[in-house]
């Protein structure tokens, strides 16, 4: 009896090892492809002894918003095992980020056959890192061009990063023409109640001469605050 319990015990403690690691597996896949997906939403390359790499600040990106370029710079190992400087960067992180670039490097960012001259802000938290702030406000592939000096190495360098999304998938709920109609309706309503309101001015204006014009002031004003609650109810109602 006393053999038994304990092999009930050893099966029970095995097959919770087994339920964690199945339970640590699940975390990986869950993780881990995120992880790679961030890891490749930035562009690496070489200049000279430097590596650099750019990539929105943040993703995804879409077209309309207010967003930033990070452009990352940090000494480039060598790697005799590895010929192409390009794919020497891409198998390093950045790390021990090269300072004092603000004045030195600009980035040109250029989308068909427009371009603009972005400068350099610092981050003040991580050495070697800059924002070039700017508001892609139509999707596409763009294309940054850095210019300048690294230190005593010259930089005239095309990068890309990823494309700009549109908009419109990311909206919800889509616009639709029964909220044009509706705002028309109200500009209509809007009319009418102005018009009543002049035929009541006009009213109070073929009135006695006599009447104190501080009550006639008043009386308009009423008669605008009504308008404009019927106005905000009538609003309220159609867009319920």
């Amino acid at each position: 009896m006393y053999r038994i319990k304990i092999t009930v015990t050893f099966l029970k403690s095995c097959l919770i090892s087994q339920t964690l690691k199945l339970q640590f597996l699940i975390l990986l896949l869950i993780f881990v492809p995120g992880l790679i997906g961030v890891a490749h939403a930035h562009t690496v390359d070489a200049v000279g002894e430097y590596r650099v790499e750019i990539g929105w600040m943040n993703e995804p990106v879409v077209s309309g918003e207010t967003n930033a370029i990070e452009f990352y710079v940090s000494p480039l190992t060598t790697c005799p095992e590895i010929p192409k400087p390009i794919k020497c960067a891409e198998s390093q992180e950045f790390q021990n980020g090269i300072e004092g670039l603000k004045k030195t490097v600009k980035m040109q960012l250029i989308f068909k056959d427009e371009n603009i001259t972005l400068p350099l802000s610092p981050d003040h938290d991580v050495p070697g890192k800059y924002y070039a702030f700017v508001n892609p406000t139509v999707s596409g592939f763009y294309q940054a061009n850095m210019l300048g000096q690294i230190d005593d190495t010259p930089i005239s360098l095309s990068m890309h990063p990823p494309k700009v999304a549109e908009r419109a998938y990311i909206e919800f709920p889509e616009p639709s023409d029964l909220t044009v109609t509706q705002m028309i309706d109200g500009h209509t309503a809007l009319i009418s109640d102005m018009s009543t309101l002049k035929e009541s001015v006009s009213a109070l204006e073929g009135m006695n001469s006599s009447v104190n014009a501080g009550y006639v002031g008043i009386f308009i004003g009423m008669i605008g605050i009504i308008i404009a609650v019927i106005a905000l109810v009538r609003s309220k109602s159609k867009n319920v």
